[in-house]
């Protein structure tokens, strides 16, 4: 596997290696980038403060029950035995991710992170409150004064509220949102979930309204491995240099080709609008997550110019040293179903049929069986020989649930508990089942049995393994 080297922004000249960060104020921007990195915001928001509030069977449609330790999905019943499904998601998404990057590059980073989702929530706040760049800049440089106060203010109480709310919510899939918006209107403040609120709700705060760019730079650890996934076909927000240079500023009215110049005009613009404050210009850099704001002021200025748009757009490293313009399209499509990404596409359907199909067969009914240590086994009354189990019925199913258990394995071997249990609708019941055999009808040492637990009127069965001791 090729790796393809990001360098990092390149030092500015006269920077010492030891300096502070300096804060970047990203310009607003219009354009088709800038307007789907909005419908993403709307989408992930919707449902991510939407989600908490459905209801399904009259319950919370999605909620991770830690303390009763049942997650429910929609219709779906699991319990901490089902953490299969969870590792599977897992693999799923880190596969989906690799996919992705290999073939479109940071486009998760630039348009559905929650960090970049967050961030651009915090400057549109900041951006109605305070101003545009300039007079951001400006009220930052200037000294105290009471406009500032108000604004600076006012500014940080509206991030608080959406950051509180962004916790409120967070919480509110661990625990029913109704009861936790009962608990804040009763104040009352020491539950472990209103904890968590302030704390899910202040680390929204600093990151998106304090860090920003920095938790893309140096937190994050995905801009470090991307390296690895990218090719030289993988789509990337990219300068052409070959068209663009030499820059230079100029006239509309200038024949730059005459002039000599390239067609790009050295506005800064790029680097104004840049939420991590690089130059594109300089190439590709780790920095870079794939906005495309560059792309939208860019072709903005395209136009004012009359040139074509494309001086800063995506494609591919690949197309830009190999295919001209008007075939430039055609040439990255072609390069997309490459190996790598067709072994991608191919080990991520398989999971994700898999997963699918083991959701639709799975049984709605789990079963753990332990032994009473306290009486291992034991001589009862009639001469026979008894051992006594915890067993342990989970109903996955939200209606109440009758089942028959039964035992097998060993010559002799009979129920003399009771051979039916009613569990309640997504519950869980501790019961107490004693096994007998003759006596003296097995040999010393344990053997194996099955518990069979079947649901009455329904197809659920479960068959769990244990041991019969039989003493010396």
């Amino acid at each position: 596997m090729k790796v393809i080297p990001i360098l990092p922004a390149v030092q500015e000249e006269g920077q010492g290696l030891y300096v502070s960060e300096r804060k970047v104020y990203p310009r607003s921007v219009q354009g088709v980038f800038a307007r789907w990195r909005w419908i993403f915001v709307g989408l992930t928001q919707l449902v991510f403060y939407g989600l908490p509030w459905l209801q399904w069977n009259d319950r919370q449609a999605v909620l991770f029950d830690l303390g009763a330790r049942r997650f429910y999905l929609f219709g779906a019943v699991l319990y901490p035995q089902d953490f299969i499904y969870l590792t599977a998601l897992l693999v799923i998404s880190a596969l989906s991710l690799f996919l992705f990057t290999a073939v479109a590059g940071r486009l998760w980073c630039g348009f559905a992170c929650p960090q970049t989702v967050y961030t651009e929530m915090f400057l549109w706040i900041e951006h109605k409150v305070e101003g545009d760049r300039q007079a951001r800049m400006k009220l930052d440089a200037g000294g105290f004064s009471l406009e500032k106060l108000v604004k600076k203010w006012f500014k940080h109480i509206l991030w608080l509220g959406l950051a509180i709310w962004t916790g409120f919510t967070f919480v509110g899939y661990f625990t029913p949102i109704t009861e936790l918006g009962l608990e804040f209107l009763q104040t009352r403040m020491g539950s472990w979930e209103v904890f968590w609120v302030f704390f899910y709700g202040f680390a929204t705060y600093g990151n998106a309204g304090f860090m920003r760019e920095q938790v893309c730079k140096y937190m994050c650890p995905y801009a470090r491995f991307q390296s690895a996934m990218f090719d030289k076909d993988t789509l990337i927000v990219s300068y052409d240099t070959a068209r663009g240079e030499p820059r230079g500023s100029r006239s509309r009215k200038v024949d730059h080709e005459a002039e000599g110049l390239g067609s790009c005009v050295d506005c800064s613009l790029c680097v104004q609008v840049c939420p991590t404050g690089i130059d594109i210009r300089k190439g590709l850099q780790y920095e870079c997550i794939g906005c495309a704001a560059c792309v939208d002021v860019c072709d903005g200025v395209m136009d004012k110019m009359n040139y074509p748009r494309g001086l800063i757009r995506f494609t591919t490293q690949n197309a830009l040293a190999n295919a001209p313009a008007a075939s430039a399209r055609e040439y990255i499509v072609r390069r997309v179903l490459r190996p790598r990404v067709l072994v991608y596409a191919t080990v991520l359907l398989v999971l994700v049929a898999g997963l699918m199909t083991s959701l639709a067969l799975r049984t709605p009914l789990k079963v753990d069986v332990v032994r009473d240590r306290a009486a291992l086994a034991r001589i009862v009354a009639g001469g026979r020989l008894e051992n006594v189990y915890r067993l342990q019925v989970m109903n996955a199913t939200e209606q109440p649930q009758r089942y028959r258990i039964s035992a097998e394995g060993l010559e002799g071997l009979a129920l003399a508990s009771d051979a039916e249990i009613e569990v309640g609708p997504a519950e869980s019941r501790w019961v107490a089942v004693r096994l007998q055999i003759p006596y003296g009808s097995a040999a010393a040492g344990p053997h194996p049995i099955h518990f069979g637990i079947q649901a009455v009127g329904g197809d659920a069965h479960v068959r769990e393994k244990s041991m019969f001791l039989v003493p010396r």
